[in-house]
């Protein structure tokens, strides 16, 4: 899995962005998939609360690929969008790239997720998600 193919950001603000320090790593230097897989649990319940306007709990993570390592020192961007809406859950697309290098400007993405989210209400019960207002 070493595609080393450049690419650029996407032309939306990210949810997210981090840098994964030494502490993140295992003893080869490579950030641990778990530290990855929460960060994108925090990226993908950003915009998944804005649209059941309240609280979200993960309920299932449907796909995550893992394409390229993430090292300490890559700035990561985490891009969400929502891509499903049900009566109380919501499905969020989440890419992660890594911006190595930062004076050559080498980008690569590293890693895509779907997750699942359930709206919830004060005592931790599923919920409606709020109709949106036609236009």
């Amino acid at each position: 899995m070493t595609d080393s193919t450049k690419t650029s950001l996407p032309n939306s603000m990210p949810t997210i962005r981090v840098m994964p320090m030494p502490s993140d790593a295992n003893i080869h230097g490579d950030v641990f998939g778990g530290w990855i897989m929460a960060q994108v649990d925090i990226a993908g319940a950003v915009p998944a609360a804005r649209r059941a306007n309240g609280r979200v709990a993960t309920i299932a993570v449907n796909s995550f690929l893992f394409k390229q390592p993430v090292f300490v020192g890559d700035l990561l961007s985490f891009y969400a969008e929502v891509v499903k809406v049900g009566n109380t859950s919501i499905t969020v697309s989440v890419e992660v790239y890594a911006e190595r290098n930062r004076l050559q400007a080498d980008t690569v993405k590293v890693t895509e997720a779907t997750l699942t989210y359930v709206a919830t209400d004060g005592h931790r019960k599923p919920r409606q998600i709020p109709k949106l207002d036609s236009l």
